[in-house]
């Protein structure tokens, strides 16, 4: 892991008709940590998110990626410098295929179209990211399977493919466990920790589930009131006494 930051937040904060959202968020992330963002309900942890990859604009500070302002610039800028997301809600299409869903990320990522109708023959390179990113998820038997008959779990793979075939430097997993179903939590705990420490990947995670924050982070970062409040490893946040308040009332 190196000690320099890949992902900076700089005074971060917006505002949205005089009510403060999020307010001086100073959060940098390390190349090669897995760092996790936690906080109440409300926090502004999806906001801050948002922010991050482009899909709401700051009304104050920036954002750095690689030592590289990129405030201003467009979701698909950002992805094309090496940021990926996931969203609370599964974002594929449906009635595609698993691997077309993966193979249309892969030709994006390489400066590819969107054309569904292209010749996989004609974009080899993709096919085969695809065929490698579905495999490497554990989807290899449902690659001609319809996206939207994938359990929610799978989906959730299904999604990470999609990530891995565009070969992002900085993955941002926005509850990755939302909507999964508990008996799947430690198989998709595994491979977003593979995912990290095999692929070399950066990843910045908001997470509900405490149990899979502790097993995964290597920091644990804590928003409360749309304000950044800790940073730190898990043993020295859980008992940090101001997480504790912030939590009144939620158990840690």
């Amino acid at each position: 892991m190196s000690a320099s930051p890949i992902l900076a937040t700089r005074n971060l904060g917006l505002d949205i008709g005089g009510a403060t959202i999020v307010a001086d968020v100073e959060l940098e992330v390390l190349e090669g940590e897995l760092l996790a963002v936690i906080g109440p309900n409300g926090a502004g942890k999806t906001t801050l998110f948002n922010l991050v990859s482009g899909l709401r604009k700051p009304t104050a500070g920036s954002v750095e990626l690689d030592g590289v302002d990129v405030t201003e610039e467009p979701p698909f800028r950002r992805a094309q410098a090496g940021l990926g997301r996931t969203f609370q809600v599964s974002n594929i299409f449906p009635l595609l295929s698993v691997h077309e869903n993966v193979r249309l990320s892969a030709e994006a990522a390489m400066g590819g179209t969107m054309r569904i109708w292209r010749q996989a023959t004609r974009v080899r390179a993709a096919t085969e990211r695809a065929t490698w990113a579905i495999g490497r998820v554990g989807l290899a038997d449902r690659t001609t399977w319809p996206a939207g008959m994938l359990s929610h779990g799978d989906k959730r793979k299904l999604e990470l493919a999609m990530l891995l075939a565009a070969n992002p430097r900085v993955l941002l997993l926005d509850e990755p466990m939302a909507g999964v179903s508990m008996e799947d939590v430690p198989e998709l705990v595994e491979l977003i920790r593979s995912v990290h420490t095999d692929e070399g990947k950066t990843v910045l995670m908001v997470e509900h589930h405490m149990e899979v924050v502790i097993g995964l982070a290597q920091r644990i970062a804590v928003m409360h009131g749309g304000r950044l409040i800790a940073v730190d490893t898990p043993d020295a946040i859980m008992s940090n006494e101001t997480v504790r308040e912030a939590y009144l009332g939620e158990e840690l």
